[in-house]
């Protein structure tokens, strides 16, 4: 049985998926997943599906959803013990668990390598984690930080690839990139950097200047020190910005 929940929230059984049509049911699946093989405290589970809202007969009622969220998933993934519910899964069987062992694994690499597994963990996201229950109010921070280490891991896979040498190939996804997320200087660096070794330097100038105005507007900052170093690079049409390193091997297939 899998679980997905970089995405819409999944439970795949032998290829079929399961159908969780009560919300209170995906709720707590998606919570439970959030902290896989983690106890869970009755009382953390009644704050987090209810709120302040939450009605006299709520333990009642999670009760009752636990009960029928075993019968959809199996009795024994879910266990009770004094510090609250766990549920049980397997890291392989678990989208999440799978990418942080990849984006893990991918920072003791060599940088073809490197590549090849950010890509494999970045092509297990299918959207937002848990889009489909972005409106529960619950996990609200988790999600949050689940994002933050996917554009994280979209950034070191960019980065490793203008270390290989990269250029113009990356300026239409990081123009997306910057469009996206405006006040992320690594992907405004990153993208100077491309339409620099895509013999655009008039461009990779005007997209400092843009970064510029964007943060004095937004922040009422100033660019990093590190944009500011790589603009005046620019400028001076430093060598070192023109990289002709390329792969030296092929990269191993990587299990998705």
């Amino acid at each position: 049985m899998e679980f997905r929940i970089l995405g819409p929230l999944e439970v795949i059984d032998d290829g079929r998926r399961l159908r969780l049509e009560r919300r209170l049911s995906r709720a707590l699946l998606a919570y439970l997943l959030l902290h896989a093989n983690e106890p869970v405290s009755s009382d953390r589970l009644v704050d987090q599906l209810w709120g302040e809202t939450a009605p006299r007969t709520a333990t009642a009622s999670l009760q009752n959803t636990i009960s029928r969220l075993r019968k959809t998933i199996g009795a024994e993934r879910i266990r009770h013990d004094p510090a609250g519910y766990v549920l049980r899964v397997d890291p392989e069987s678990f989208d999440l668990a799978r990418f942080e062992r990849l984006v893990a694994e991918a920072k003791t690499t060599a940088p073809p390598v490197r590549v090849e597994l950010l890509r494999a963990a970045l092509a297990l996201w299918r959207g937002a984690p848990l889009e489909d229950l972005a409106f529960e109010g619950f996990g609200d921070a988790e999600a949050a930080a689940l994002w933050e280490r996917y554009l994280e891991a979209v950034e070191e896979r960019i980065a490793t690839e203008l270390e290989l040498g990269a250029g113009a190939g990356l300026v239409s996804e990081l123009e997306e990139l910057v469009l996206a997320h405006p006040l992320r200087e690594r992907f405004r660096a990153q993208l100077m950097l491309a339409l620099y070794r895509a013999g655009r330097q008039a461009d990779a100038l005007n997209a400092f200047a843009v970064a510029r105005a964007t943060l004095r507007d937004e922040l009422g900052l100033d660019p990093g020190e590190g944009l500011r170093a790589l603009q005046r690079s620019i400028l001076e049409q430093d060598e070192s910005l023109r990289s002709d390193r390329r792969r030296g091997s092929t990269p191993r297939r990587i299990a998705r």
